[in-house]
């Protein structure tokens, strides 16, 4: 990465959003902001909100923006350059986003979209807890659940762009449940709201989290079967509630394992917190 200019990243999620300006490897200034849901002028003005600061800092600083990091919560569809499902932002589906943020803008900067997810894993691998290592899984747990695999310095991303769906394996053969319905029902659409009752003592609300812990269990020795990562890295607005489920899923996965040394895989927790999936848009270019 060029150090004489910066670049920006943006994490859009199903509830928040957040954008980082980077020089090189080190974050220079972030921000937050809630996500609007339910119409897209209101998002692209909040976009607009939440980048101001940056190019403010840029010009304070005399640095140039080289290029603009989009991830997305939903499917991508790389060969349109556009989101194709998003369940909890359907305002952004088959839009041109990336002119529309041009538009908006009113700059001409390079600009690329991706999963969110991916970006997540891909700051991980570079930068946080999945340093130094050839072969990671990143899962968050938010508004919904999302995955994407690392392999050998490039997020993979399959033959049309779908892999790192873990939300959309079957938990439920029999109901045809998958993990994203069973999270949602289980949690209620509000898995913070879950937790602080449990962490209260609300005795549903535990066990809620174990049943939890059960199916993401089943869903990780699913996905250490496949691709045998090094590590399963943990993020989202619900992995610092983690202790609540991860003890369970870790020994549900350990019965599900074929392979008697994969078992030792470790689940840990994001080290680059709420700013991944922003610091990974980026750095896109750079696979």
């Amino acid at each position: 990465m060029d150090q004489t200019s910066y670049r920006i990243g943006i994490d859009i999620g199903g509830t928040k959003m957040c954008a980082v300006l980077m020089s090189g490897e080190q974050v220079i200034e972030h921000y937050t902001l809630s996500t609007p849901t339910d119409n897209l002028k209101k998002f692209l003005t909040i976009v607009k909100a939440l980048l101001d600061p940056l190019f403010d800092k840029a010009k304070k600083n005399n640095k140039k923006i080289e290029f603009i990091g989009v991830g997305i919560a939903g499917v991508i569809s790389y060969k349109k350059n556009c989101v194709t499902d998003s369940p909890n932002l359907p305002i952004i589906i088959n839009v041109k986003l990336l002119e529309e943020i041009k538009k908006v803008l009113n700059l001409d900067i390079p600009i690329k979209l991706d999963n969110d997810v991916t970006c997540f894993t891909r700051a991980e691998a570079k930068f946080g807890a999945g340093k130094k290592m050839d072969n990671i899984y990143g899962i968050t747990i938010g508004t919904g659940i999302g995955g994407s695999w690392y392999k050998n310095g490039h997020t993979y991303k399959g033959a049309h762009g779908g892999t790192g769906e873990p939300g959309a394996m079957l938990v439920d053969l029999e109901n045809k449940i998958t993990l994203e319905q069973a999270y949602q029902k289980l949690t209620q659409n509000n898995p913070r709201v879950m937790a602080q009752e449990a962490y209260q003592g609300d005795p549903l609300a535990e066990q809620i989290f174990q049943e939890l812990g059960e199916y993401l269990g089943l869903i990780f020795a699913n996905l250490v079967n496949i691709i045998d990562p090094n590590v399963i890295i943990i993020g989202g607005g619900v992995a610092s509630s983690s202790d609540l489920f991860l003890s369970t899923a870790r020994q549900a996965m350990v019965k599900y394992i074929a392979n008697p040394d994969a078992k030792k895989i470790k689940i840990i927790k994001s080290k680059l917190g709420e700013i991944a999936g922003a610091v990974g848009a980026a750095v896109m270019t750079d696979e």
